[in-house]
């Protein structure tokens, strides 16, 4: 990378109209870059958007040429082919990228997966210099975090369910659910231009055929994430994912054989030093307690009474927030 680019205050927010893009944003103008330059742009359907960034008006641009020009950092938060279309020209620029899709996969860049405990967990050096770094999904910080910190207590087996909600889809996923919503109260027949199927008030392991969402597609990103970041430190976990009629916040559902001699105690510890944020015992766990934290929030585990050696595991997952969060997190670390 350049050295003036390493001098830098400029931040490029590539894909500032969605929800991430967003919530990273207001991240950003909380932390220590806060009197920094910010550029939002975005693909042309959004160009012309009205925000705000540093507490005065913005305008959301499109990606023209010199968009990335002497940026420090690039944050794609839009979607996968805005992506692909786009990082190799903030490269060129000398920005490191910061990329939530995890599309950008050349022999050259490596996969420079980060989450605060990930490098901890695995006992593996961090690369400042790198000039692309991927920050998983929540559910794939679950799932890794889970599968990484149960490993010194004899973990031999690992499932997870997680329950996805429709902001996972984007405004225009929030939007046609609470129009379902609305209508099913109102006895209307229901509106399914996104998800060719009704998701308000229902529980699914896919959506229709003709839906622009896939849930498959989503279940095997997770797991792409967590093989990718466990590959060689752990044990690789099953996993479904499943639509829940919520507008914000994964929640999840895992199951894991220990060694039959671990404590509950133990398990709890392990957890917590994994990164997780651990409920008092009998406290709520749910996507409404999750919203708004910067950490998975997790259940004590218990253990299951017919199944010496197996625990059960319940936790929920601000999906906007934490990701976001990560990813100023990363940035902090890579500018001391």
């Amino acid at each position: 990378m350049p050295s003036f680019e390493r001098e830098s205050h400029r931040i490029v927010i590539a894909g500032a109209s969605s929800l991430l893009g967003a919530e990273l944003k207001s991240l950003l103008e909380e932390s220590k870059f806060a009197a920094w330059d910010f550029r939002l742009v975005d693909e042309e359907i959004a160009a012309g958007t009205l925000t705000e960034a540093g507490g005065e008006p913005a305008v959301i641009q499109p990606v023209e040429e010199g968009s990335f020009d002497r940026a420090r950092f690039v944050f794609f938060s839009g979607s996968a082919e805005f992506v692909e279309r786009n990082f190799k020209v903030a490269l060129t620029a000398g920005a490191a990228v910061i990329d939530f899709t995890g599309k950008v996969r050349t022999n050259d860049l490596g996969v420079n997966l980060w989450f605060p405990k990930l490098h901890e967990l695995r006992g593996t050096a961090f690369k400042p210099n790198a000039e692309y770094f991927w920050i998983p999904s929540a559910p794939s910080v679950a799932g890794t975090s889970l599968s990484l910190g149960l490993r010194p207590l004899g973990l031999k087996r690992l499932s997870i369910t997680f329950l996805r909600p429709v902001s996972e889809s984007g405004r225009a996923g929030i939007e046609e659910m609470e129009t379902q919503s609305g209508q099913l109260l109102s006895l209307q027949s229901v509106g399914q231009p996104l998800f060719d199927s009704q998701v308000a008030f229902a529980l699914s392991d896919r959506f229709g055929a003709q839906s622009h969402e896939n849930l498959s597609a989503c279940e095997s990103r997770v797991r792409e994430e967590v093989l990718k970041s466990t590959w060689g430190f752990g044990i690789r976990p099953a996993i479904r994912v499943l639509h829940a009629p919520v507008f914000y916040g994964y929640t999840f559902s895992a199951s894991a054989e220990l060694d039959e001699s671990v404590t509950a105690e133990q398990v709890s510890s392990g957890c917590a030093a994994a990164g997780f944020a651990m409920a008092e015992k009998g406290a709520i766990v749910g996507n409404l307690t999750a919203a708004g934290e910067n950490a998975i929030q997790l259940a004590q585990p218990e253990a299951d009474p017919s199944q010496p050696g197996s625990w059960w595991f319940w936790g929920a997952a601000d999906n906007i927030r934490l990701p976001a969060w990560n990813a100023v997190k990363l940035a902090e670390k890579l500018v001391p």
